[in-house]
This record gives structure tokens, sequence and C-alpha cells, in this order.
């Protein structure tokens, strides 16, 4: 196995993470910028209130994606296991 099969497989893997991980973190952020923006308004400075809707909103990202995900990850793998023998 040559340093660049496993760059390629490194690099592969690392954007497929950022690929799947990224509608979640995005949903995550804009929940908690929306949430910050409501405390300053109200001036209300409680630091748990962000937790409960953000849990909310990553559960219904996770219905909503959560397919797309599964889907990117199985894509992946099967790639992966079918080029095993190339990497031996």
């Amino acid at each position: 196995m040559t340093v660049e099969a496993v760059q390629n497989i490194a690099s592969d893997t690392l954007w497929t993470i950022i690929i799947v991980s990224a509608p979640l973190l995005i949903l995550s952020m804009v929940v908690g910028l929306v949430i910050s923006i409501f405390q300053t308004v109200t001036s209300i400075q409680e630091q748990t209130l962000t937790f409960v809707p953000k849990i909310l909103a990553i559960f219904v990202g996770l219905l909503i994606f959560g397919s797309f995900m599964l889907n990117t990850i199985v894509d992946y793998m099967a790639i992966l296991w079918s080029s095993f023998g190339e990497y031996i």
C-alpha cells in the first residue's frame, strides 16, 4: 500500500465526515444563533435555555437528513470495501 493510497483514503474519509456532519452542525449553529439573539433581546441570560431547542433541532434534523447521512456512509464503505483488493 503506497503513501498516496493512504492519503487518498484519509482525504476521502475526512470529506465524507464533513459532508455527513455538515447538515446537523449548521442546523445546530443556526438554532444557537437564534436563541442567542432571543436571549440578548429579552435580557434572559439562562445558560441552559439553548440545550432543549438544540436537542429538538438535532432530532428533527436526524429525521430529515438521516437517510442522506446513512446512504452517504454506506456508499463510501461500499466503495472502500470494493477496492480492498487494490490496497493489499
